[in-house]
């Protein structure tokens, strides 16, 4: 394909379908490599009820995690557009789109990304400090240790609430990543491939408890993965190909 083809207008995206919490429209992404533009996304279209655990799988390099981190802000489109809950946010301020993330999504990724000077509580305590700042987390904070406590225990956590990472084990540490996730109470988390650094038991315990919180939160879930084992135990699969979302 041709540069000229790659920069040549793309039709105004259509809105967002009524009903859906998440909606992307004709999304495309184009990374330079060298002297020549690779288009990973090729407008992509892709809705998510509330409530709905959706797995998108595909290859490796196919585009999977460039699209949720398209869906979770940390990325911008070349062109398209992002929805949630019907209002467009993937055009809106810096600041906004951080305040976001802070609050209406989670996100958990196969690293897990926690600090290490931090215990496990504090960890995941630590995006409502940034939400409430100096001051209001002064009168804020014994509620939301309360919070993460009780998210920790519910993870069977409750005895490693001040091990710091290098002690707690694969799983334990996406566990506190999922409660990190969480503690703000998202509408909405994104997972990227979650269980790809853990052995097959922990990461089945971890998907056992994406499940969980599907089931009885109502939490609505995206989980990227390679592994069609793991996508079969979402409520619905697609398949991102030839830069594109289809139904599996």
């Amino acid at each position: 394909m041709s540069s000229a083809t790659l920069e040549s207008p793309i039709a105004t995206p259509l809105p967002a379908t009524p009903g859906s919490l998440l909606a992307v429209r004709a999304l495309r992404k184009r990374y330079r490599s060298g002297d020549k533009l690779l288009e990973v996304l090729r407008g992509v279209d892709f809705d998510l009820a509330p409530g709905e655990f959706v797995s998108v799988i595909g290859q490796s390099g196919s585009g999977k995690s460039t699209l949720l981190h398209l869906m979770g802000l940390l990325d911008g489109a070349d062109s398209g557009s992002v929805h949630l809950a019907g209002r467009r946010i993937d055009d809106l301020p810096g600041r906004e789109r951080d305040r976001l993330r802070n609050t209406a999504i989670g996100m958990v990724f196969q690293a897990y990304h926690l600090l290490p000077e931090l215990t496990a509580l504090e960890n995941v305590l630590a995006p409502l400090m940034v939400r409430h700042g100096v001051w209001a987390w002064f009168h804020e904070r014994g509620e939301a240790r309360r919070r993460a406590t009780d998210l920790l225990e519910r993870f069977g956590l409750g005895e490693r609430l001040h091990h710091k990472p290098r002690q707690l084990s694969g799983g334990e540490m996406q566990r506190v990543a999922i409660a990190r996730a969480l503690v703000g109470g998202p509408r909405l988390l994104l997972a990227d491939e979650p269980t790809g650094n853990l052995d097959a038991e922990s990461g089945a315990g971890i998907l056992d408890v994406l499940t969980a919180l599907n089931r009885s939160e109502g939490l609505s879930i995206v989980l990227v993965t390679h592994d069609a084992s793991i996508a079969r135990r979402a409520d619905r699969i697609v398949r991102l190909a030839a830069g594109r979302v289809e139904t599996a």
